[in-house]
């Protein structure tokens, strides 16, 4: 992910941009990029925090998938795709025999192998072409991962992504804690910590970021 520095009043539009920034799309080369010995790996994004060993994540099973990651099949998964999608057969019967689940992929467990035997980078790519003819999906890296991937990954404990921390800086909405245990916590979203903690306008969830933040003041004066 890439640290965004975007101010409130512009992040919208600020935020457009920055999905289209090329290192949004690294993740899917890990596999292209790693030695051949590499076999499995964990992509975390920038912004998040571990509170757990995390290789209790890296020992998970993954049943024979590609990818292991929480996923959440209450959200809406529509959304993340135009209507020229799904009014078009030939895009849509692409989740065919499968039942496609949201999953963030901030936080993945991936076997390297069988991505590469898979043509999984390919695969993404494929639609991120179709994209550049037609807008099927909204801008972002996650909706190629959802078109490969989704109904067809290992669901992970969802302790290993408290996601969606960041809330909505733009509007002030901030997000406390999903209940149950946590090992990762995720600032996903518009907002991120260290804007709100620079601004002096932290949200609750924010001081658990404070002690992990490089760019902190030596004395912090923190304000609700």
């Amino acid at each position: 992910m890439v640290i965004d520095c975007c101010p409130a009043e512009a992040f919208d539009t600020c935020l457009h941009f920055m999905r289209q920034e090329p290192l949004n799309y690294a993740r899917i080369y890990l596999a292209d990029t790693l030695p051949p010995g590499v076999r499995r790996v964990i992509y975390l994004d920038s912004d998040v925090v571990v509170v757990d060993d995390i290789r209790t994540l890296a020992s998970v099973g993954l049943g024979g998938h590609v990818v292991g990651a929480p996923q959440y099949c209450h959200p809406n998964f529509t959304n993340y795709f135009t209507d020229a999608f799904w009014s078009d057969p030939a895009l849509n019967g692409t989740f065919h025999g499968r039942r496609p689940c949201y999953f963030n992929t901030g936080v993945m467990v991936m076997d390297v192998g069988k991505w590469r035997a898979g043509g999984s980078t390919r695969r993404v790519e494929q639609w991120m072409e179709v994209q550049k003819q037609t807008r099927i999906y909204h801008l972002g890296s996650l909706p190629p991962f959802l078109l490969v991937l989704a109904g067809d990954i290992q669901a992970v404990d969802h302790r290993w992504n408290q996601h969606g921390l960041g809330g909505d800086n733009v509007k002030g909405r901030c997000r406390g804690l999903h209940p149950g245990p946590i090992s990762l916590l995720h600032w996903s979203g518009k907002g991120k910590p260290w804007i709100r903690l620079d601004a002096r306008r932290p949200c609750s969830v924010d001081y658990l970021w404070a002690p992990y933040d490089l760019f902190r003041p030596s004395s912090p004066v923190l304000e609700e």
